[in-house]
């Protein structure tokens, strides 16, 4: 797949403010600082597409970007970020989960995990909820540049086998690196097949 435009279109702070359109959507969370700004301007070949900051939580809206004219990808703010108010953080985690249970059009979830960390509870604890809601999601293995490609490889087994605890049929992978733009055409080609096949059950 090419990418020949790539355009920001709104950020919304809630549901009923996501744009009225039926393009597919393919969304991207993750823990805060896991890089999922980076992964869209890797994806998109536009470096400053989405605004990349060291900050963690930077993202606190939902962010629509129009691909080819004809599919979106859309960034998710992070969940675990501390430098806001509890407050401001239920408003947040209620809009994303608005979105991602609400969402017509919205064709799979990628949920970035960083590689260079053991299972975290908090990232288990949502894909979980995500299974709950029939919500249809990948993994993308971030960072993958960080360390040796056993070291990757280890990490990816010992977070699957924490997801085996409780599904049987494990979601598809991915890994990345916005540094070395490893992956890049392998979420492409799996963003293809997803348009391609229309209904397809993924995760």
């Amino acid at each position: 797949m090419k990418i020949k435009s790539a355009v920001f279109e709104v950020s919304a702070p809630e549901l009923r403010s996501c744009p009225v359109w039926a393009v597919p959507e393919f969304a991207f969370i993750g823990r805060s600082n896991v890089g999922k700004s980076s992964l869209i301007n890797l994806l998109t070949e536009r470096r400053e597409l989405a605004k990349v900051s060291d900050l963690p939580g930077k993202t606190k809206l939902i962010n629509f970007f129009l691909i080819n004219g004809a599919w979106a990808l859309v960034d998710l703010p992070g969940y675990g970020y501390a430098e806001v108010g509890k407050q401001r953080r239920a408003e947040f985690n209620a809009a994303v989960a608005d979105f991602l249970a609400g969402r017509r059009n919205l064709r799979c979830v990628f949920v970035l995990i960083d590689s260079r960390l053991p299972p975290q509870a908090i990232d288990l604890e949502f894909l979980q909820w995500l299974e709950g809601s029939r919500v249809p999601f990948a993994l993308i293995f971030t960072k993958t540049d960080k360390q040796s490609a056993t070291r990757n490889q280890a990490s990816i087994e010992a977070f699957l086998q924490a997801v085996r605890a409780w599904r049987t049929e494990l979601p598809d992978v991915l890994v990345s690196s916005s540094t070395t733009r490893a992956g890049r055409g392998d979420i492409l080609n799996y963003i293809a097949d997803v348009l391609e096949q229309g209904n397809r059950t993924v995760g």
